[in-house]
């Protein structure tokens, strides 16, 4: 039924709040009139939905090869200019040992001759609307990397666009640059902002971050949640700062060993001889 003037419809036909999503409207004349009475119920639930998002649990990332759980690490992972793929390091050294040789273990791309060339790969990306390349390139910005200059004003650029295309990892580096004042004004307001934006994407990094500043705020309950959740997707350092918090008695012994059982069954699943051998191999 219409919110404003209650006349029954087809659902599939009814205008949307944009909001909340949750109420409906005959056309958007109702939904102009019942703006007002709505806006606080609105606000509310658009309120519980962010709460919600933000404190689940993060899904596991595949590698696209072996299908295994991708560490939570990065330099354990590697996302290919060719293809945007992130793949793991196991994958990578079993290409590398095989006839492969250098070939992109997803795409079989041939390596890259020139740092020329490898700025243009990732632009293909981004082309195709590839989160990965923009935060790639973004990197390249920030260090000064591939004949690039360095341009923290480009590098958040970038790092904005590579976030709303679905690389959570943008926001997080986004996040980071208005934390430290890297080519804008520090803005904890935005930190918060595009931490939060990446902690709902999946990033660990986000969300221990993000822990870091609930703990500065004083507000040890929301940091504790949000550790223990990075800690249960394996994330090392968030798991210390659990064990930390059972210590302190911010936490209760079921959260502390549940979070310990999970932190080791991720790990479990993480574990390949392809990728023991590359973390052995110098």
């Amino acid at each position: 039924m219409c919110a404003a003037c209650g006349k029954k419809g087809n659902s599939n036909d009814m205008n949307t709040c944009n909001k909340c999503k949750e109420v409906k409207y005959c056309n958007a004349a109702c939904k102009k009139k019942h703006r007002k009475k709505h806006k606080k119920a609105c606000e509310k639930r658009v309120a519980e939905l962010h709460e919600e998002a933000l404190f689940k649990d993060i899904e596991p990332e595949e590698c696209p090869l072996c299908f295994l759980p991708l560490p939570r690490s990065g330099e354990t992972t590697t996302i290919e200019s060719c293809c945007g793929k992130r793949i793991c390091n196991g994958c990578s050294y079993a290409m590398v040992m095989s006839e492969g040789k250098d070939l992109c273990a997803f795409c079989r791309a041939p390596p890259i001759s020139s740092d020329e060339e490898n700025v243009k790969q990732i632009k293909k990306l981004m082309d195709k609307g590839n989160g990965y390349g923009f935060y790639q390139l973004a990197g390249y910005y920030a260090r000064g990397l591939r004949g690039l200059p360095r341009d923290f004003q480009k590098t958040n650029e970038l790092l904005l666009k590579g976030g709303e295309l679905g690389c959570a990892e943008a926001y997080y580096n986004l996040g980071q640059s208005f934390l430290g004042g890297l080519g804008v004004e520090v803005d904890m307001k935005k930190a918060r902002h595009y931490h939060e934006l990446a902690t709902i994407g999946g990033s660990v990094h986000a969300r221990h971050s993000l822990a870091c500043i609930e703990v500065e705020a004083g507000n040890l309950d929301r940091a504790m949640k949000h550790f223990m959740i990075a800690a249960r997707a394996g994330y090392e350092e968030s798991l210390d700062a659990v064990k930390k918090g059972f210590m302190m008695g911010w936490i209760v012994k079921d959260e502390y060993a549940n979070t310990l059982r999970a932190y080791q069954k991720i790990h479990d699943e993480m574990k390949s001889g392809d990728r023991d051998k590359a973390r052995e191999t110098p």
